[in-house]
């Protein structure tokens, strides 16, 4: 993977950061508040959800004397993709979000469970309860923005045998078109950066529709979900573990929803 730099540093502490135009309080940390740079996704509204959170770490790995949670890893990747996604002028809702976590370059992230749900809840411990507390709070902000393009992206880290090296997958309604080309638009960048930076490695992440999960099942945003690869895996933990790796992916996302709003 492409070794991408990591956002340019601002303020040293973390700061709750809320932008003016309906967007939801985000925390970056060091990295600071973001400003637009060109107005590329100007009028989109993108709801993003890490995957677990709060009383449940989700799949964990082990990583020589460490721990790897999954909570933890898609949140990074996720904050990310809120500043990249703000920087070409999108509207972001933050729906899971750590109150002193913001963007981290630590390798191994420490694993804690004071994640909360917009605009301020407890997440539940059971499975079915927080699962209906995010999409709850996707839809109920679904309604301010009429008929603007709102899409959903939720992301997770898989957890298989430790020998398995897998690739990042995209997952979508099976009646939602519109989510389908924004997992195939995503997903042709990944194909691309692949090609070009590791050429000697087939890429097989693939698209394909998963209308039994949850939130894309009952979110009223057309939704993407995706998996980044293998937390139990040691070639895959090199996906998460180094910060620029996170920051490619959080970059490739944003590419490839760019390439979405634009043929929308």
């Amino acid at each position: 993977m492409k070794k991408t730099a990591a956002p340019k540093a601002a303020a040293e502490k973390v700061t709750a950061v809320k932008k003016h135009s309906g967007q939801t309080a985000l925390l970056f940390g060091k990295y600071g508040r973001p400003s637009a740079s060109d107005q590329a996704l100007r009028g989109a509204v993108f709801y993003l959800m890490s995957g677990h959170g709060g009383p449940d770490p989700g799949a964990v790995g082990q990583y020589g004397n460490a721990k790897l949670a999954e909570d933890e890893y898609a949140y990074d990747v996720t904050v990310r993709l809120a500043r990249v996604l703000m920087e070409h002028g999108a509207t972001v809702h933050m729906i899971v979000q750590d109150p002193n976590d913001g963007i981290r370059d630590e390798g191994v992230l420490l694993m804690d469970a004071d994640e909360l749900t917009y605009p301020n809840l407890t997440i539940p411990l059971g499975h079915v309860a927080r699962l209906r507390q995010y999409t709850n709070a996707v839809n109920r902000l679904h309604g301010r923005y009429g008929k603007a393009y709102q899409r959903m992206i939720t992301i997770h880290v898989d957890s298989r045998s430790a020998g398995l090296n897998t690739d990042v997958f995209f997952y979508h309604h099976e009646r939602s078109a519109v989510g389908l080309r924004l997992a195939k638009n995503i997903h042709q960048v990944f194909k691309r950066r692949y090609l070009r930076y590791q050429p000697n490695r087939p890429y097989v992440g693939t698209v394909s529709p998963r209308t039994s999960l949850y939130v894309v099942r009952n979110s009223y945003a057309p939704t993407v979900f995706i998996e980044l690869g293998n937390i139990r895996n040691s070639k895959d933990q090199r996906r998460f573990v180094l910060p620029q790796n996170r920051q490619a992916l959080a970059n490739w996302i944003c590419e490839g929803a760019i390439a979405d709003y634009r043929g929308k």
